[in-house]
């Protein structure tokens, strides 16, 4: 299929778009549209391909979506975008969840793409990859005789991981603050990161002023903050170890999204390692799994082309 190929990373917040200019090659070309500015999916890709791509014309595609595919359809779980890979014009078009595309990147992140968070080595095993953004994601990856195959899911979805009183005496403040049922992506995201802090200031009886996670990343001498930082660390650890079990992750679990790379060196010294590893009867299993923090600039466009690649070389074969 000729080239280039456009792949795409679409968020709730932002669309990001490369194009694949050779075989197994990197995106280049890499830009980022605020999705508000746009109507759809349709509209977005005809913004980049006019005004960032000198107007080219695709010969295959593969778009991450930061929500369910079902075939050829997709929806923005926090956006308004729904539609059909079909309609954006493209001859060869494919669809992936975000977090799927994220996973088929992670055999080709190296160095300064990633900081070790504790653990072992990562080895060729099952990996799982995990992160908050505008919401949670969860993806993993499956080694194959020829090459890897990445597995989405959405498991951001599931019940908030609660392990401490203090975990609970947060989710109980905010069920009686108007939160009926509180689900991990509530609070291990960049929205989560406001409530999780407007349910530590009602369990400390304080009159804190709604803030957003930029704002509360960006004031760490603020007690409140720092501490909402806090627990949302060690939260995320005790949701990562649970995805580890459940996928059975020994070949690693890593952590993308866009909020813990602007907070690296909390996320290090916090207590996310000893959650991760806190269970009654598995912590051997767990303390054997690495732990990684993706900081990669755009690693599910560089996912999306080794996708892309990989699935229209073995066409090459049928």
């Amino acid at each position: 299929m000729s080239l280039p190929w456009l792949v795409a990373d679409v968020g709730g917040t932002n669309a990001r778009f490369g194009l694949v200019t050779e075989a197994g090659g990197q995106p280049d070309t890499v830009a980022v549209l605020a999705g508000a500015e746009h109507d759809g999916l349709p509209e977005a890709v005809a913004a980049y391909l006019a005004d960032h791509a000198g107007g080219v014309r695709p010969g295959a595609a593969c778009i991450a979506i930061a929500g369910p595919v079902d075939g050829d359809r997709y929806r923005l779980t926090n956006a308004g975008w729904t539609g059909s890979v079909s309609e954006l014009g493209i001859p060869n078009a494919w669809l992936l969840n975000d977090f799927e595309a994220l996973a088929a990147s992670l055999p080709y992140l190296r160095g300064e793409d990633l900081v070790c968070l504790g653990g072992p080595e990562p080895s060729r095993g099952v990996k799982a990859v995990l992160g908050p953004g505008t919401g949670l994601g969860v993806g993993g990856l499956v080694p194959a005789a020829e090459g890897w195959v990445p597995i989405p899911g959405e498991g951001g979805h599931v019940t908030v991981p609660l392990l401490d009183e203090r975990d609970h005496e947060i989710v109980r403040a905010l069920r009686a603050d108007g939160m009926e049922h509180v689900v991990a992506e509530h609070l291990l995201s960049g929205p989560g990161l406001s409530r999780l802090h407007r349910g530590l200031a009602l369990v400390r009886g304080v009159d804190a002023p709604r803030l957003s996670a930029s704002d509360i990343v960006a004031r760490m001498d603020d007690s409140l903050c720092a501490q909402t930082i806090e627990v949302f660390c060690a939260m995320l650890g005790t949701f990562a170890g649970n995805v580890a079990l459940t996928l059975g992750a020994r070949g690693g679990v890593y952590l993308g999204g866009g909020v813990l790379p602007r907070i690296v060196d909390r996320v290090r010294s916090s207590d996310f390692r000893r959650r991760f590893e806190a269970t009654p009867t598995l912590n051997d299993y767990l303390s054997g799994i690495a732990t990684t923090l993706i900081v990669a600039p755009q690693p599910a466009l560089v996912g999306a082309a080794a996708w892309l690649n990989q699935h229209l070389s073995n066409l090459e074969y049928v």
